[in-house]
C-alpha cells in the first residue's frame, strides 16, 4: 500500500496535537502483530484519539486525502483484520470513559477502548451484570468486540454482541458522527444502522462508544466439569439440561481430552477435574434468581444425566476457588498449545446437533490429509461454536505443515458448508478469511456486501483489506 502523503501525516499530527499521534517504532511495535504472530504489520503513523470528535477529524482528513486507516481496540483479534500493513493504525484504547449507568433502564453507555472486564466492572458496582465473558475480556476492548460481533462463553443464555447492544456512537469514513446511542428497546423506524456497524470489522467506520443492555446480578450459580465418553453425549446432554432448567444453562463448553492434557502439561496450576481420565469433557454452568435454585438445578441435571448413561464422571464446585480451576482448564486451551507447535486454528460453527457428527466426520477427513496430526476440539456447544484446532503431528516438519494451512483448512471448512454452517463463527474473517469466505458465500452475498460498504465507504479506506 502506498505511503500516506506528507500533507496529509502533517494535518493528522496537528490535528489531534502531540498526544493524539506516535511514530516511536518502540511504542507502535507491540500493536503490529496479534497473539499468534501470524500477522506482523507496519503503519506510518499510529493515531490515539483521546475523544469522538479527536476520531471524527482524523477521518474527515484521512477521506480528504484517501488515506486507508486500520482501526484497533485491545489487538486480540486471531484473524488480523486489526493488523495494518501500510495504512494509518486509528487506537480507539484513549476512549476510557464509562458515560453513565442507568439501572432503571438496564444500560450502560461506555468508550469504545473500556475493556470488556471494566465494561463487566462497571455494571457490578451498579448492582448490573453485562453477560459476555471471554478469556481476553482484561484486553479486549468494548469497540474491539462490537467490530467483531464477538461470542464467548454466554452466548447460549444471553447471545452475541450483537444482542447486548441497544445504540452505537461512530465515526463514518467521510469524517461524520454517527449518534445513535439510545437505551431504546424498540425502534421500528427503518434500517437499523447499528447492525450494519456491529460485526463489520471496522470497514463501515470506527465505533467509539456504545450503550449496552445489562441484566439482573442472579443469586444462586452452580458450575460442574462431567467427563463423557462422546461428542454425541454431549448434545443429549445439553437437551437434557436445558430441559431441567427451563433456560437456567448460562455455559456449556465441550473439551476433548488432548486439549485437557496440554493444558496439565502447559499451564500453571491446571488439574485434573474428575478422578477419572474421559474422552471428552464438558463444563456446565447454571444461574437462577431464586436463591438455591441452580445448585439443586445442577443435582436433577447430573442424576438424570447418569441414569441415561450420558456421562460416566462429574464433579460439582464446592467453593470459588474451584469454579475458577473449572473455568482457567477451559480457558487456557488455546494457550495451552503454543508449547505444542503451531498448528490450523479453525472457529466454526454448525448445527448444535450436528456437532458431533461434524466432529467425527472432520476428524477423519484431517486424518486422512494429514496423518498422525493431533485435533484438539473446545468451544460452545450451546450455540454450535467449535474451535477446531490442528497440530503438527509429533516431531513433525513444522514449516511444511504450516505450509499446508490453506489446503488443510478448506478440508475442514468444506465439511463446515456441507452442514449448513460458518467458517467464523466468532473472530470474524479478517485478512485471514476473506478471500476464503467467497469459496462459501453466494454471488449475491458478496454483492450486496459490496454495495452496502460502496455506499457507505465509496473511497474504501476503512480497513481495505477486509470483507468484500
Amino acid at each position: 500500500m502506498a505511503s500516506p502523503p506528507p500533507a496529509a501525516i502533517a494535518e493528522l499530527k496537528a490535528a489531534l496535537g502531540p498526544s493524539g499521534w506516535t511514530e516511536d517504532a518502540q511504542e507502535i511495535a507491540p500493536w503490529l502483530t496479534e497473539w499468534r504472530n501470524k500477522w506482523q504489520g507496519h503503519t506510518p503513523l499510529m493515531l490515539k484519539p483521546g475523544s469522538t470528535e479527536e476520531v471524527a477529524r482524523a477521518v474527515e482528513i484521512c477521506a480528504r486525502h484517501g488515506v486507508a486507516i486500520v482501526p484497533q481496540g485491545g489487538d486480540t483479534g486471531l484473524v488480523g483484520g486489526q493488523i495494518p500493513y501500510g495504512e494509518v493504525l486509528l487506537s480507539t484504547r484513549r476512549l476510557r470513559a464509562v458515560r453513565d449507568v442507568t439501572p432503571l433502564d438496564d444500560a450502560m453507555t461506555v468508550e469504545a477502548g473500556v475493556t470488556l472486564l471494566e465494561a463487566q466492572q462497571a455494571a457490578t458496582a451498579a448492582g448490573r451484570f453485562f453477560p459476555l465473558s471471554l478469556a481476553a475480556e482484561g484486553t479486549a476492548t468494548i469497540g474491539g468486540v462490537i467490530s467483531t460481533n464477538a461470542g464467548g462463553t454466554a452466548v447460549l443464555r444471553y447471545g452475541m454482541m450483537r444482542d447486548l447492544v441497544l445504540g452505537i456512537e461512530a465515526v463514518m469514513p467521510d469524517g461524520q458522527m454517527f449518534n445513535g446511542l439510545k437505551r431504546l428497546r424498540k425502534d421500528n423506524t427503518g434500517y437499523d444502522l447499528k447492525q450494519l456497524l456491529i460485526g463489520a470489522e471496522g470497514t463501515l467506520g470506527v465505533v467509539t462508544a456504545a450503550t449496552l443492555k445489562l441484566f439482573p446480578i442472579l443469586r444462586s450459580r452452580a458450575t460442574a466439569v462431567v467427563g463423557l465418553e462422546t461428542a454425541h453425549a454431549a448434545i443429549e446432554l445439553l437437551a437434557t439440561a436445558k430441559a431441567e432448567t427451563g433456560g437456567g444453562v448460562e455455559a456449556f463448553e465441550l473439551m476433548k481430552r488432548i486439549g485437557v492434557e496440554f493444558a496439565l502439561r502447559h499451564v500453571p496450576g491446571v488439574r485434573e477435574p474428575l478422578d477419572s481420565v474421559q474422552p471428552w469433557y464438558v463444563l456446565i454452568e447454571l444461574t437462577s434468581g431464586e436463591p438455591g435454585a441452580a445448585e439443586a438445578g445442577m443435582e436433577r441435571i447430573l442424576e438424570a444425566a447418569f441414569d441415561r448413561g450420558l456421562i460416566v464422571d462429574a464433579a460439582i464446585a464446592q467453593n470459588e476457588t474451584q469454579v475458577r480451576d473449572f473455568w482457567k482448564l477451559r480457558e487456557e486451551q488455546s494457550a495451552a498449545q503454543k508449547p505444542e507447535g503451531g498448528g490450523w486454528k479453525h472457529d466454526v460453527s454448525v448445527p448444535v446437533s450436528q456437532i458431533a457428527d461434524f466432529l467425527e466426520e472432520a476428524t477423519a477427513a484431517v486424518e486422512r490429509f494429514e496423518p498422525g496430526a493431533r485435533v484438539s476440539a473446545f468451544g460452545h456447544v450451546g450455540d454450535g461454536n467449535m474451535h477446531y484446532d490442528i497440530l503438527c503431528p509429533p516431531g513433525g516438519d513444522l514449516t511444511a505443515f504450516l505450509g499446508r494451512w490453506q489446503a488443510g483448512s478448506e478440508v475442514v471448512h468444506d465439511i463446515v458448508a456441507k452442514y449448513d454452517g460458518s467458517i467464523s463463527a466468532e473472530h470474524g474473517l479478517g485478512r485471514l478469511k476473506t478471500a476464503e469466505a467467497r469459496r462459501y458465500k453466494s454471488a449475491l452475498e458478496v454483492s450486496t456486501m459490496q454495495a452496502v460498504r460502496l455506499a457507505i465507504d465509496p473511497k474504501r479506506i476503512m480497513n481495505p483489506a477486509v470483507l468484500f
